[in-house]
């Protein structure tokens, strides 16, 4: 199990606003069936467990989590 500063929550709330931000910059295609809308993003992402959060933020030793989450919330 990853042990994290972070809530789960916390982690939604940031991937969700990273995800909205690219929303903004390439707005949603309903023709595209890999595309999600922002709400269809949080559903998803209330379907992972916290290690996969984690995962999604795809951070690591030269993009620590700590920064993500700075530039997300």
């Amino acid at each position: 199990m990853t042990q994290t500063q972070y809530t789960r929550q916390q982690l939604i709330d940031a991937l969700s606003a990273e995800y909205d931000t690219l929303c903004q910059e390439d707005p949603y295609d309903p023709e595209d069936p890999f595309d999600m809308t922002v709400p269809e993003y949080v559903e998803y992402l209330n379907s992972l467990s916290i290690e996969q959060l984690i995962g999604e933020t795809d951070t690591d030793d030269s993009y620590t989590l700590d920064e993500y989450m700075f530039n997300h919330i």
